[in-house]
């Protein structure tokens, strides 16, 4: 999970990047800046950002790790990356031949 969340992370960086839409500081920001151009859903964007902050205080070790939410949590985070694929898809889709 932590791995596909950072890859998802790292398709909303490129996509800002490339669209020269500025460039996110962080993975939450990374979302957000995605939910304000309406390529993705502000919903989804905070479901992101909320699986970018479990993923954070697991990869940096910020105080214990909660297992039992993560066993909670980690459905619905494969919900909001399936659709974050289904987003960018549709978007790459829809992008004219270079």
């Amino acid at each position: 999970m932590i791995v596909a969340l950072q890859e998802a992370a790292d398709i909303a960086l490129h996509i800002g990047a490339d669209e020269g839409w500025g460039v996110a500081s962080s993975y939450v920001e990374s979302f957000d800046l995605l939910a304000r151009r309406g390529l993705i859903h502000v919903d989804l964007a905070a479901r992101l950002s909320a699986m970018a902050a479990l993923r954070n205080r697991v990869a940096h070790g910020y105080g214990s790790i909660d297992f039992e939410r993560i066993w909670q949590e980690t459905p619905e985070g494969v919900r909001a990356l399936r659709e974050f694929a289904a987003a960018i898809a549709a978007y790459l889709g829809n992008l004219p031949p270079r």
